[in-house]
């Protein structure tokens, strides 16, 4: 693992799907995940998928930071450590694809999509989960474009993400 001084690293939870799928189940073992590896977790919590992921951070003691789109704080119940109310709307996706070491990307819609291709030409990694569905499934054989311009290392299971994070030099490796 690089020296980060005090920073931890972040990663950065985008997607969507809905409790009771397997991809929804895998969303919160990721994020307990990466609260277990001493990792940031960003995310918007907009989905139910982000948000759970965020709730099982913070249970397991992790440190979560939300960048919303709203200009005013969300209620107190709000899943995060921190919260940043951006008040640019959609624009937020580039603040979520900056604010990660690499992204973990679940499912998906559009607004997931859009954040993907911000995360991809600024060399963000991306994890996406395969095995599930849903929009991530494309992902590694269907890169944003032909520019090669990021890592795209998949995932099904939370023991294959934490391979994947030490892969990237986020976590130390095991051995």
């Amino acid at each position: 693992m690089s020296n980060r001084g005090n920073r931890k690293p972040q990663v950065c939870v985008i997607g969507s799907e809905e409790p009771g799928s397997k991809a929804y189940e895998l969303a919160g073992e990721a994020g307990e995940t990466l609260a277990r590896l001493g990792m940031t977790v960003v995310s918007g919590c907009g989905s139910p998928a982000t948000r759970f992921a965020a709730e099982r951070a913070l249970a397991m003691g992790g440190l979560v930071v939300s960048i919303i789109p709203p200009d005013e704080m969300p209620e107190s119940d709000w899943p995060a450590t921190v919260v940043i109310p951006c008040g640019v709307g959609d624009a937020r996706n580039l603040l979520m694809a900056l604010a990660g070491d690499a992204c973990i990307v679940i499912g998906g819609r559009a607004g997931t999509i859009s954040e993907v291709c911000l995360a991809w030409l600024h060399k963000r990694p991306l994890l996406p989960l395969v095995g599930c569905g849903g929009w991530s499934e494309a992902l590694p054989e269907h890169p944003p474009d032909e520019r090669n311009l990021s890592r795209i290392l998949p995932w099904a299971s939370a023991k294959e993400l934490e391979e994947q994070l030490a892969e990237l030099g986020l976590v130390a490796p095991k051995g």
